[in-house]
């Protein structure tokens, strides 16, 4: 299928629910291109995953009482994520300990309630792998507001997060709350992963926050451009994964987060500073000027390997 074949389906009303799953793929991808600059920035990662796991009993909860899905998904991320930070004050255990205990706890909670929904095999694939094609027309106005939410918290408290990110404890010294930050984080990070799980699943979901953020951090040295770069690279794949995915009959979810990951691969061979290549330029560059540096009257960076060690060979 080209391109204006993909378009004309888009515009196609028997089709109605494609656009749909485009504009939910797009605006997840925005919100969690955002708020996973910050994840990345903090090495959390991990935190990301172990919240995609605390979402699932809410979303089990929520689609085995007909109701809504990221209602109830942000209501069991936010209390699991109060939960962690309540047990993370006893210091005779790590964070990261406390995290892995209660977010797999939560996985199989949801595991457990959504074993008792009738068709117990089909939901627990749509959940774990995602089912874009079938969201409600409910879940895209939730899903848009909840994103102008997420992206207005984040703009307002951005030079706060910025602070925390870089010195914890320097923040920490000048009166910044920082456990309160934290907290704040981690429900837009719920948040975001919420209304990403429907268009990547909960096994997923951790590419769409994390891997855009990744690949803008090898093209640019600024928080500000990278925080530009990462939704556009996220919204960008998930218009070329939702059209691939459509044209060759794959699943959506999966092939958003292969496109991600080949973004990323292309930033880490490519980019034009931290790229492996230009790296390797710079390696082979430094090396040049360092010998001719060596050599007296040799001043020319560019000067061959066998002419300096010709000269060195004459002293």
């Amino acid at each position: 299928m080209n391109p204006l074949d993909f378009l004309t389906d888009l515009l196609n009303p028997d089709l109605a629910f494609l656009p749909k799953a485009l504009a939910v793929a797009v605006m997840s991808s925005i919100v969690c291109g955002v708020v996973g600059c910050y994840v990345v920035l903090r090495g959390m990662a991990f935190i990301g995953d172990a919240v995609a796991h605390a979402v699932f009993p809410g979303l089990a909860v929520a689609f085995v009482l007909s109701g809504n899905l990221v209602l109830g998904g942000s209501i069991a991320g936010i209390l699991t994520a109060v939960l962690v930070a309540v047990f993370a004050q006893n210091r005779r255990l790590k964070e990261d300990s406390v995290i892995g205990i209660l977010f797999v706890a939560a996985f199989a909670l949801g595991i457990v309630v959504i074993s008792q929904a009738p068709g117990y095999a089909g939901s627990l694939q749509q959940f774990l792998f995602g089912s874009i094609t079938g969201i409600p027309d409910s879940d895209l106005w939730i899903v848009g507001v909840t994103s102008l939410l997420v992206l207005t918290a984040v703009f307002a408290l951005h030079k706060e997060f910025v602070t925390i990110s870089l010195d914890r404890e320097s923040a920490r010294a000048l009166g910044v709350p920082v456990f309160a930050l934290d907290l704040v984080l981690y429900v837009l990070v719920t948040l975001a992963v919420v209304i990403s799980v429907q268009t990547i699943g909960n096994i997923l979901v951790l590419a769409l926050l994390v891997t855009p953020a990744a690949t803008a951090r090898l093209l640019t040295d600024r928080l500000g451009v990278m925080m530009g770069l990462a939704p556009v690279i996220g919204a960008t794949s998930a218009l070329v994964g939702l059209y691939v995915s459509w044209s060759w009959d794959l699943p959506t979810g999966g092939t958003i987060v292969l496109v991600l990951t080949a973004a990323f691969l292309a930033a880490w061979l490519f980019g034009p500073r931290h790229g492996l290549l230009a790296l390797s330029r710079g390696r082979r560059s430094s090396v040049r000027e360092a010998e001719a540096r060596a050599v007296p009257g040799t001043a020319d960076p560019g000067l061959p390997h066998r002419q300096i060690v010709a000269v060195r060979g004459s002293r």
